[in-house]
């Protein structure tokens, strides 16, 4: 196995600081538009593991954006597999890329939706992932596998739901991804600040777009951004935490392998990022459409969602001011083998302190980039296999999760996820 990452912002340089713990690739190429971010991740890898181990490890630049310049690097380093770690905007380019060189394909976050419904209780349009799924064909044909929305949210929340399915559940009402948790972020003077733990322009394509929700007999259909609040007691020592509704891959994702009367997604943003959220959404501040601007060199063309981002601090740089966990699951609730009505929280909670301690990374990012190296591992193991345009939930969980669990010492990657009864 090959593995090329494109992008090496938070979760890109987290995978391959995760790879370099694992011996199941020959070689890793990471790449970027600024191939200096890539050279520093390889550089972190050889300070800390050394150089044999970095010996694995390349830099190329990228144009994740181009198809070509993505099917390129990917023929030039003999590339087997194309893991996808930039923004989702970018995902069809680096889908039609990896097709391109003939190598598989992972993704976390998956096509976007598009045009986005103006009734908020009728889904139109394009919904997340249909654009890959629409060319499940072509990558059949050539029977190249695309694994789409492996990372923590979707990803490993789908491989909780399958689990559910095949080992607690005879029926299931709802299967409920609930994202919770209690990380702060404080300035030089110790005071707390508003700065998104993830992409700002993934944040906001995600909570201001209408939220799906599935359910059986009505299909997908969409409810207004932030409805339908609920308070969440999150394991792990993070607490009620009030989840919104909000736009997420698992609504779509699930019900095309999973039986269950309802899917939903809900994540604990809390009063005051929500009220960020909309002020930004109220201003046109949220939008990717261009403006015409002025500049020291002249009138420049700009999206006002690229200057929020850019305004914010890199979420990868977070890291040392933030203190606290997230939490990411999946409620299920339903009848379970012995009968009996069943209600289960699975879940993987991460630690800040921990994940800086061991690989430099804040916990957000690092624990979306844990499952597609864990993905990866299975593929290259034969125990995950596949063609076509696939989700998590097409493969057996229990291996992945029993791969995720075992100590490190005998082979494993010594995360201990959980199953609370509710």
């Amino acid at each position: 196995m090959r593995i090329l990452i494109v992008g090496a912002g938070g979760v890109g340089d987290a995978i391959a600081k995760i790879a370099a713990t694992r011996s199941f690739y020959e070689a890793v190429v990471v790449s970027d538009y600024d191939v200096s971010k890539a050279e520093r991740t390889v550089a972190w890898i050889a300070e800390r593991h050394g150089a044999d181990v970095a010996a694995r490890f390349g830099t190329s630049r990228i144009d994740a954006s181009d198809p070509d310049a993505v099917a390129g690097v990917a023929r030039a380093n003999g590339i087997t597999h194309v893991m996808n770690a930039v923004e989702p905007k970018f995902v069809p380019a680096v889908f039609a890329g990896a097709l391109a060189a003939g190598a598989d394909y992972l993704d976390m976050a998956m096509s976007l939706s598009e045009p986005h419904p103006t009734d908020p209780f009728t889904a139109t349009g394009v919904k997340l992932g249909d654009d890959q799924f629409a060319q499940a064909g072509d990558w059949e044909s050539q029977r190249r596998l695309a694994l789409v929305g492996m990372g923590v949210e979707p990803g490993l929340s789908d491989v909780f739901a399958r689990y559910a399915a095949d080992h607690l559940f005879d029926t299931i009402d709802e299967l409920g991804v609930r994202d919770g948790a209690n990380l702060v972020v404080r300035d030089d003077e110790g005071n707390e600040v508003f700065a998104p733990s993830f992409s700002i322009w993934t944040t906001l394509e995600e909570c201001l777009n209408p939220p799906v929700v599935w359910e059986r007999g009505a299909g997908w259909t969409t409810t207004a951004p932030f409805s339908e609040p609920e308070v969440f007691d999150f394991p792990g020592g993070i607490g009620p935490v009030e989840c919104v509704n909000v736009e997420h891959e698992e609504v779509l994702l699930m019900p095309r392998w999973l039986d269950a009367r309802r899917v939903t997604f809900k994540y604990g943003l809390g009063a005051e990022f929500i009220g960020v959220l909309r002020t930004l959404r109220d201003l046109g501040l949220a939008s990717t459409v261009p403006l015409r601007v002025r500049s020291a060199t002249g009138p420049v063309e700009v999206a006002p969602r690229d200057v929020v981002a850019a305004a914010l601090p890199d979420p990868a740089t977070l890291g040392p001011r933030m203190e606290g966990r997230t939490c990411a699951g999946t409620y299920v609730t339903g009848t379970g083998k012995d009968g009996a009505p069943k209600a289960v929280y699975l879940y993987h909670v991460a630690d800040n302190a921990d994940t800086m301690r061991d690989y430099d990374s804040q916990c957000v990012v690092w624990q979306t980039a844990l499952n597609p190296v864990i993905a990866l591992e299975m593929l290259a193991r034969g125990e995950w296999a596949g063609t076509g345009v696939l989700g998590p939930e097409a493969f057996d969980a229990q291996p992945f999760l029993e791969l995720m669990a075992k100590p490190v010492a005998e082979g494993g990657y010594g995360e201990e996820w959980g199953v609370s009864d509710r």
